[in-house]
């Protein structure tokens, strides 16, 4: 199945063919290669409008995911049909998360593919909200991260590592 990757910001210049390679390999790692995600890279104007719609929370941000299927962290969803075969979409921040890694000195294309993979375990059910789920879902990412890290010979880490 696909990833489909829409640049909707002028703002930043996005390498989409790396970005789209790498939520391949990571969609790969979570067991999901069968499962379509959509992928937008977003302005600060477009992620503040999404974030106070769906989070009332008007502020941009780096990523929001829209899960086509409810499940349980860990869990792939069970398609009735052909048509079923999708995770849902992220919306990556690349304004806001460009912003942060001026200031931080972070390199732009690493921390988006860790966004990326951030928010597809936020697509299969993963959360943060308590100290439990942040442990579960940043030894996903840690998981999966390790796998891309194999492949491409990167060292990236999970979003969330300070999180608690």
């Amino acid at each position: 199945m696909s990833v489909a990757l829409r640049n909707a910001q002028r703002a930043v210049p996005v390498r989409r063919a790396p970005l789209r390679r790498a939520v391949c390999a990571l969609r790969a790692a979570l067991g999901a290669s069968r499962f379509d995600v959509g992928l937008v890279c977003a302005s600060n104007a477009l992620m503040q409008r999404l974030n106070g719609v769906y989070r009332h929370c008007p502020v941009p941000t780096d990523v929001l995911s829209f899960p086509f299927h409810q499940v349980e962290a860990g869990e792939l969803p069970r398609p009735c049909c052909r048509g079923e075969y999708n995770l849902g979409d992220i919306f990556l921040g690349v304004e806001y998360i460009h912003q942060q890694c001026r200031e931080t000195g972070e390199d732009f294309d690493d921390v988006l593919t860790v966004t990326a993979a951030h928010g597809l375990c936020h697509l299969l059910g993963y959360r943060h909200d308590t100290k439990p789920e942040w442990e579960q879902m940043y030894q996903k990412e840690v998981q999966i991260l390790e796998e891309l890290n194999r492949l491409t010979g990167s060292r990236l880490r999970p979003l969330t590592a300070g999180l608690f």
